[in-house]
């Protein structure tokens, strides 16, 4: 057992106090939360990807025999399906568990309420889009084409205004729970992609998509609609530019939904239509 000496030991809590200082006057204050939460986002990005890489290269012998376009596209799958499942998580906390931003709270408007917590979440979710639309733009178009573009540029300008000005948050928060249909996506390719496309897994997994899309990108963008509807007194207070991206951004998500619904429909049909 090596013993430290006084003057050593007092050396290292010194160095222990200044990193809790920096941490907390810097790093968590509030200004600073959504810089750090962003950077968070990017470096976490860059970790799940090349933690992908390592692990699959080990255990799929599959990924090993894949192209480079496919292997970028499989690790670029799993920092979204880590991203959804955070972001998940956090958004079905906000929305419907915690009092944040619960009728009953009086602590102002809801359009207006925001927390260190809520403003680091978003930001670790800008972090994400951020780095996912540079992939896609980098290598346009294997990782998907304009529509994918559109639909994370638009994500991207409405969470971070919403991070930076709390205006909001919730129905923020309420568009992001629809990434709980990305891990199913994720899979269904994978599965594509390993060959399983006539496993009862695949036919699982579709019918699991149609449902996670129908309640997460249809019925909750209505519920998203008729929650405006019912705070508009809250909601004509926000910020010209707020304003815009509260009823523009869901409502050309919600459009891009449905024509992807379609195609979803489209083809559970056509899998079932084979099992007969």
């Amino acid at each position: 057992m090596i013993l430290l000496s006084e003057e050593a030991t007092m050396e290292i809590q010194s160095y222990q106090n200044q990193a809790e200082l920096l941490l907390k006057e810097y790093l968590l204050a509030d200004s600073f939360i959504p810089y750090t939460s962003v950077i968070c986002g990017i470096f976490a990005c860059k970790m799940v990807y090349d933690l992908t890489q390592l692990f699959s290269s080990v255990y799929f012998k599959s990924y090993l025999i894949l192209s480079k376009v496919q292997r970028n596209e499989w690790n670029n799958r799993s920092i979204s399906t880590v991203h959804a499942i955070f972001i998940t998580v956090m958004s079905l906390y906000f929305v419907f568990w915690s009092n944040l931003y619960s009728d009953n709270r009086y602590a102002g408007m809801i359009m207006f309420r925001s927390s260190a917590l809520s403003t680091f979440t978003l930001g670790v979710s800008v972090g994400y889009f951020l780095a996912d639309i540079g992939m896609i733009i980098w290598f346009y178009s294997s990782l998907g084409g304009i529509e994918y573009v559109i639909h994370h540029f638009l994500s991207l300008t409405a969470v971070a205004y919403s991070m930076m000005t709390g205006e909001g948050q919730l129905y923020t928060f309420m568009v992001l729970i629809s990434e709980t249909t990305t891990p199913g996506i994720n899979l269904r390719w994978y599965l594509d992609t390993a060959g399983m496309k006539r496993s009862r897994a695949y036919l699982i997994n579709g019918v699991v998509i149609f449902v996670t899309w129908l309640v997460a990108r249809i019925l909750l963008f209505m519920y998203l609609f008729y929650h405006v509807y019912l705070h508009f007194d809250q909601v004509k207070l926000v910020h010209s530019y707020g304003l815009l991206l509260i009823f523009i951004v869901p409502f050309i998500l919600s459009v891009m939904n449905l024509m992807w619904f379609g195609k979803i429909i489209k083809g559970l049909r056509k899998t079932l239509a084979k099992r007969q």
